[in-house]
């Protein structure tokens, strides 16, 4: 079996609003390996983006473990927690999260600000990233002259500039239109079985799920075991039948 690259033990994330307690994940063991392409399925509120926000030390869980690629996020300090995500992590947003004023080249090379490289290497990087996914020809272009399609292939590029270890997708198709939709999927299927990267993606859909090799659930802030769908599916399927 290929290396574990995120594990948990009992991992919990609670949220305090006033008086209102929500415990959005509720000791939650999980293992992905090296090379998946895992489904994270759920209804709002089951505490899949919440997962994934751990998984990228976006948040802090409140009690249990969390080691992703040999580190405990634990114990690192949010400066190096800041330096280790630059450097593993590749997160798209649903929202494509792209700066207005930045052409589509100055938002891909972002992320490489944080490393090492000059200018021109930089820039050199972010092109190629763009190229890869079908957007050389539009390097100049500001996010507001391109489609939404296009908006998450730039998001999608600025994801792998930095070449990490995890590529982490919230929604990501969630404001695309089907044809776009079917493009980003199918963008992130060749980037794991093309380029080796291993993916998380969140999502409700279930056809975005069928590009996944491994499908798992969330329900309440639990996982549930493998194969298990929630109650409102099993609910469905016995109706339907």
């Amino acid at each position: 079996m290929s290396e574990a690259v995120v594990k948990t033990n009992r991992l919990s994330k609670e949220f305090v609003r006033d008086e209102f307690h929500v415990m959005a994940l509720d000791e939650v063991d999980v293992e992905i390996h090296r090379g998946d392409f895992l489904a994270l399925m759920g209804p709002s509120g089951s505490g899949k983006s919440t997962l994934l926000h751990l998984i990228a030390a976006m948040d802090k869980p409140t009690d249990g473990q969390i080691e992703v690629l040999g580190a405990n996020l634990r114990q690192l300090s949010d400066k190096q927690i800041a330096h280790w995500r630059n450097e593993h992590i590749g997160f798209i947003f649903q929202s494509f999260n792209l700066i207005p004023v930045l052409t589509a080249l100055e938002n891909v090379e972002l992320p490489l600000k944080l490393t090492k490289l000059g200018k021109k290497d930089r820039l050199a990087h972010a092109e190629t990233a763009l190229k890869l996914v079908g957007l050389g020809d539009r390097l100049d272009h500001l996010p507001k002259q391109l489609s939404g399609g296009q908006e998450q292939r730039v998001a999608i590029a600025r994801a792998i500039v930095t070449d990490p270890d995890l590529i982490l997708a919230d929604e990501p198709t969630g404001n695309l239109d089907a044809a776009s939709a079917e493009d980003v999927l199918t963008m992130l299927t060749r980037l794991n079985r093309e380029f080796g990267k291993t993916i998380i993606l969140v999502t409700h859909d279930p056809h975005a799920a069928k590009f996944a090799t491994t499908v798992r659930h969330l329900e309440k802030g639990q996982l549930l075991p493998v194969g298990a769908l929630p109650a409102d599916w099993s609910s469905a399927i016995a109706v339907r039948n």
